[in-house]
């Protein structure tokens, strides 16, 4: 039985909550740490579990600390300053802001599933570090499974034994996901010039090096697992030659400036994204040396992707030559949680593709890939625009529908469980749709990995430190995300039951704002100014009849100073937290700025 917003009104009144209700209900601490015994419960549990393991790890060794040594008296001096400054640090956290709150209806964040916090608090203690399954032979394959669980969600392959299976892994953000988007897309992009250029032989490549740089992800990855099979068949020292020759001809290997200097007739390629994608963009095609000239941000409409923008666009490189590297669509933009046209971005690709014009196609749902839950069945299957409908108002569009039912045909894609995933910072992840291509980012150190080649799916990603750009990262992350996902399964019975509830909460929002609007329009000029497409909702407000945009401006910042944590002041004397942001002319068309009356508007955004 679906939820509905009568249903959690009436909560009270019913002696029997609907089915689901009661499940929700354990997910949180809880407003008023209503969970507290349950937490408290946990904790003590398995952390006297951790010391029952230190203690029968090898009983027969000889304590490294006399049981006398509490009395003595550097110990307690120690235990008395670590008091002074743990306490110090929790008088100091009260002030932080209150994102486990209802009052609080600001930035990307919320309270914390309890199995999540309760997993990654669990697994600190053993402190594994996810470089390897020497270092984290627990967490490392918790963190591998964690990236099939969300490859799932996503409509991605996740069969280990299917050859084309997904993979994922997790990061501090989604920032660090999509550098690693643009690593994996150059790496397979300039593959197949390398291999033409080393002349390797009874293998097919293209003509020429144009033909080479655009045989597109699945053409490279086609190209990548002849040329493995083919090395498979060769002795070792023909092997190691050919390994070597092709080596000396990869991007990573020469460089940017080393490899077009070698390819001519080739130039480097840019990335094609909405103008509201996040500045993590800009800085990752600095990091990778492309830089950010050839990040090109396309117009959009509505706080959207202009699909009819980028079909100009890819068009206009064809013509001129200029190589792609990928286009990005937005699930779920920072401010406003626009839903760009993922399904015609898919279409743009496979169209050039045919045309000769080879790129990926990458989605960045660090806000909205979670809602993807509501969209999928326990077996991974899509479920149709009136199953996910049902219950809502108006979610999800048509053109919202059609965006994530495309996800499984995209290259890879960017999702942020410390986001819409309730899970603590920092655990991003990077989902691929085909883990062959991870190949071509693998890097061998002696002292961390053995060096053989891996066998079975599971064995090859033990080594995790060879294909991400971290180092040693954290396996309790790893353990928060797992657990999570296995507590709640991500479909729309399960998981999918949380962002729905926040979609519901955003349409009675969106219903109340309009009527806000109506009875203070003597008062001010409050719209949303773009429909949302999932569960955040944005006002833009401006003082009744004014038409200068530093009035406007000045105006909201005098409500947020009301809305922010102030640290200087007590918590509790803000009623409400909140957040601003900026709408600067160049992201939006005429027709929105016109329906905003001002060239700029400052808005406060509600998660």
């Amino acid at each position: 039985m679906p939820f509905t917003l009568a249903a959690v009104r009436d909560r009270a009144k019913r002696p029997d909550p609907p089915p689901g209700r009661d499940m929700l209900d354990a997910c949180f601490l809880g407003p008023y740490g209503e969970n507290d015994s349950l937490l408290e419960k946990m904790v003590v549990e398995f952390l006297r579990d951790h010391v029952f393991w230190r203690r029968n790890f090898h009983p027969d060794d000889p304590p490294a600390i006399s049981t006398r040594a509490s009395q003595q008296p550097g110990y307690q001096a120690f235990e008395a300053r670590m008091r002074r400054e743990l306490h110090a640090l929790s008088a100091a956290l009260k002030k932080s802001v209150p994102f486990h709150s209802p009052r609080y209806i600001g930035h990307m964040a919320s309270d914390l599933l309890l199995p999540g916090l309760a997993a990654q608090m669990l697994t600190l203690p053993y402190n594994p570090n996810n470089v390897s399954d020497d270092a984290a032979p627990v967490t490392v394959e918790m963190e591998v499974r964690a990236g099939l669980q969300l490859a799932r969600m996503l409509g991605y392959p996740d069969d280990p034994a299917r050859e084309d299976c997904a993979f994922g892994h997790l990061t501090s953000g989604g920032t660090l996901a999509n550098y690693q988007a643009l690593r994996l897309a150059l790496a397979l992009k300039a593959f197949p010039v390398a291999l033409r250029a080393a002349r390797v032989p009874d293998i097919d490549v293209p003509r020429n090096d144009w033909q080479a740089f655009n045989t597109g992800p699945a053409g490279a990855i086609a190209l990548l697992d002849r040329w493995q099979r083919w090395l498979a068949t060769q002795p070792s020292a023909r092997r190691r030659h050919w390994q070597s020759r092709v080596e000396e001809q990869r991007i990573e290997t020469l460089g940017l400036t080393g490899f077009f200097a070698r390819h001519p007739e080739l130039s480097p390629p840019c990335v094609l994204a909405p103008i509201t994608a996040h500045y993590s963009w800009s800085k990752g095609m600095k990091l990778l040396g492309l830089g950010s000239a050839q990040l090109e941000l396309l117009p959009g409409c509505g706080m959207r992707l202009d699909a009819d923008a980028l079909d100009d666009a890819v068009e206009r490189c064809r013509h001129q030559r200029q190589p792609i590297l990928m286009a990005v669509a937005v699930l779920g933009t920072t401010e406003y949680g626009t839903i760009d046209p993922v399904d015609r971005v898919v279409a743009a690709r496979d169209a050039a593709q045919a045309r000769g014009l080879g790129f990926s196609v990458h989605v960045d749902g660090a806000w909205g890939g979670y809602l993807a839950t509501l969209f999928r069945n326990a077996d991974g299957s899509l479920r149709s625009r009136e199953e996910v409908s049902a219950g809502f108002r108006h979610f999800p569009r048509p053109e919202v529908h059609a965006a994530f039912a495309a996800l499984g045909a995209t290259d890879s894609v960017t999702v942020d469980p410390h986001k819409l995933g309730y899970l603590p910072y920092g655990a991003g992840a990077f989902i691929c749709r085909d883990h062959r291509a991870m190949a071509l980012l693998a890097e061998n150190a002696d002292y961390v990995f053995d060096g053989e080649s891996a066998g079975d799916y599971m064995a090859r990603y033990r080594r995790l430190g060879q294909f991400i750009p971290e180092g040693s990262k954290p396996g309790a992350s790893a353990a928060a995300v797992y657990v999570t996902h296995r507590v709640l399964p991500l479909d729309h019975a399960n998981f999918g039951l949380l962002p729905r509830q926040t979609v519901l909460a955003a349409e009675a929002f969106h219903a109340r704002a309009l009527r806000f609007a109506a009875e203070l329009a003597d008062v001010v000029h409050a719209c949303v100014p773009f429909a949302p497409d999932s569960n955040l909702v944005c006002l833009a407000l401006n003082p009744a009849g004014n038409s200068d945009v530093r009035t406007a401006n000045a105006f909201v910042r005098r409500l947020h100073e009301e809305l922010r944590c102030d640290p200087s002041r007590p918590l509790q004397v803000k009623e409400f937290f909140g957040s601003i942001t900026t709408l600067r002319p160049q992201f939006a068309g005429d027709g929105d700025l016109q329906h905003l009356h001002t060239a700029e508007a400052r808005t406060g955004q509600l998660r």
